[in-house]
């Protein structure tokens, strides 16, 4: 079992994220006593009687003023069998993109939905992106369940339906778990809860501490984007080149043979520096200095990668975007990409398809992608990138899509990345008379 979980919350907006999660850092005692007491003497300005857990979380004074989550708010806590790195996200429509940013490394989220209302539609929504960024583990946390009085009936009900929506996401018997919950009393979020005998599952925090969760896949092919070129130039080290940045899959060690994309230069690994010294191997996740054998031009943005399973670079990107801004896409647009380290110019040929993420469905050939929509393109790249399948890496086919004339973030980009679609909107059949 991994002792690291990398975890997202995503919902609907009012549906309780931050006061679960200021629940968790609280019942866990992972809460500083100064901040405990700014949120004690917070709550009482509000006219509260207790602690508001949720002031916690929202650490900007625009979300407390307004009780709303709008950044995402990295937290780090730890138990005595694990520890955590988890992001808050924004459950406002206008900020699905935080949650794409949040749920981008998670290897689990708890998604959650309010008790009196079940399944919305931004629960699809968020449903839907969590299952395109591969995160491979739900929670539903059906929140405010004291709201209904602790009704099993109305806890299974919204159960069925997340679990039948999230298994035609593609997700599979077993990787999503239901929870009823209270975040603001403490219903089986870190305390069994003796108002719902009738749920035999684990508490949140037993879940998460006991979760089955893989590691970064060492056994993957090695990926190694330079982000900074080392050459000190003076007397000590009057020679020295070495290439710093952070593994991003897969493990390398001196004497691998390695390839310089996009070039395509061949050499080998001679030793891997630290500031605490020299390492046998490095795996993905950890920041090396690479020492390679011969003397290369190699810039910042270049990808150095395992030999015999290199990816060949192209200049053509089959992908799947995740569009965040209000100002649509339509085919012919004219983008920057940033891919790792390097960014290009970018061509936004054609729009394949748009994903209904409510109806599970396909509209082809869409005329724009609007604001929070889910779509497949073809996007011709001013200069070859050396891209994975976002199944393989994660991290190398993943890209940005960049506004060329403000350099706003326009999209989050996936190399393939099929949707987990049912059907396509030209295959439904019309019912007749």
């Amino acid at each position: 079992m991994s002792s690291l979980l990398r975890l997202a919350t995503a919902g609907s907006v009012d549906d309780g994220k931050s006061t679960l999660v200021g629940r968790l850092l609280y019942d866990t005692k992972s809460v500083l006593a100064d901040q405990l007491d700014a949120v004690t003497r917070a709550s009482v300005d509000r006219g509260l009687s207790t602690p508001d857990l949720s002031l916690l979380v929202d650490g900007l004074r625009s979300e407390r003023e307004q009780g709303i989550t709008i950044d995402v708010a990295y937290r780090y806590f730890a138990t005595p069998k694990r520890s955590f790195v988890l992001a808050d996200t924004p459950g406002h429509v206008q900020y699905t993109r935080n949650t794409v940013t949040g749920a981008s490394t998670a290897q689990l989220a708890v998604l959650l939905v309010d008790a009196r209302k079940g399944v919305i539609e931004q629960t699809r929504r968020h449903a839907a992106v969590l299952a395109l960024l591969g995160v491979p583990r739900l929670v539903l946390a059906v929140n405010k369940i004291d709201l209904v009085d602790y009704d099993e009936e109305t806890f299974r009900v919204i159960a069925k339906e997340f679990t039948d929506h999230a298994t035609s996401l593609g997700y599979a018997d077993g990787s999503v778990l239901s929870i009823p919950v209270s975040a603001l009393v403490g219903d089986n979020v870190v305390e069994r809860s003796a108002h719902t005998p009738w749920y035999s599952g684990p508490t949140l925090l037993e879940h998460l501490e006991t979760v089955p969760v893989a590691p970064d896949p060492h056994d993957a092919p090695f990926r190694f984007p330079v982000q900074y070129v080392i050459r000190p130039r003076t007397p000590e080290y009057p020679d020295y080149r070495g290439y710093a940045g952070q593994v991003a899959a897969g493990t390398v060690r001196p004497g691998d043979e390695v390839v310089v994309l996009p070039a395509g230069l061949r050499t080998k690994v001679e030793r891997i520096d630290t500031p605490d010294g020299e390492l046998a191997e490095a795996a993905a996740g950890r920041s090396v200095t690479l020492v390679l054998a011969d003397d290369l031009d190699i810039a910042r943005g270049d990808v150095i990668a395992a030999a015999a399973t290199a990816p060949v670079p192209t200049d053509e990107l089959d992908a799947t975007l995740a569009w965040l801004s209000e100002k649509p896409l339509r085919p012919g647009a004219r983008v920057l990409v940033k891919h790792g380290a390097r960014t290009v110019q970018a061509f936004v040929d054609e729009l394949v398809s748009r994903f209904d993420e409510q109806k599970l469905s396909t509209v082809d050939y869409p005329e724009t992608l609007q604001l929070n929509e889910i779509g497949r393109a073809k996007v011709r790249v001013a200069e070859p990138l050396p891209v994975d399948e976002y199944e393989v890496s994660r991290r190398t086919g993943a890209f940005l899509v960049i506004d060329p004339a403000d350099g706003t973030t326009l999209a989050a980009g996936m190399v393939g990345a099929p949707l987990p679609v049912l059907r396509s909107d030209r295959d439904v059949v019309s019912p007749g008379p």
